[in-house]
């Protein structure tokens, strides 16, 4: 399996903590794309108690479009994953070499990163009218599991 969960500029260092043990859990790499609001030098990730963080396969892109390019290279379906997505996450049939990229914190993923993606590939987790978010490591793995779910179902029926 070659899932992969990609972050765009992460903001909150316990969120990225809590998907960096959900991808070492699920067996899926783990990319910070641009650059995030807080320190990942390997003193910081120490210092911060995320001992499972060696075993991480982590990947870093200093921008949108060198990780657009990379992983159009690499044939991967990437999945923007937003409240603006007009089609649920359980809609979708997802592939092995699927790429998940979650937004800021704060403010998810930039407009013109919308504007540049096929909307078939735009994904939302359905909330209640008046919510504005879902915590981002919860997002994560709401929708890491459904892929890993699917891909289990197919090769074990």
């Amino acid at each position: 399996m070659s899932l992969e969960v990609a972050l765009y500029r992460p903001e909150i260092p316990p969120n990225t903590g809590n998907i960096a043990r959900l991808c070492v859990n699920a067996g899926v790499p783990l990319s910070i794309v641009g650059e995030p609001s807080f320190d990942l030098s390997e003193k910081a990730v120490r210092r911060a108690g995320l001992d499972y963080w060696k075993d991480l396969e982590f990947h870093q892109f200093p921008t949108y479009e060198t990780f657009l390019e990379t992983k159009t290279k690499e044939g991967k379906r990437i999945f923007l994953v937003s409240k603006f997505g007009k089609k649920l996450y359980w809609d979708v049939s997802f592939q092995a070499q699927d790429v998940f990229l979650f937004g800021r914190e704060t403010s998810g993923l930039p407009e013109e990163i919308h504007k540049g993606h096929p909307s078939d590939q735009i994904i939302s987790i359905p909330m209640a009218e008046a919510s504005r978010s879902i915590n981002l490591s919860n997002a994560v793995a709401i929708i890491l599991y459904e892929a890993v779910r699917q891909e289990k179902t197919r090769t074990n029926p």
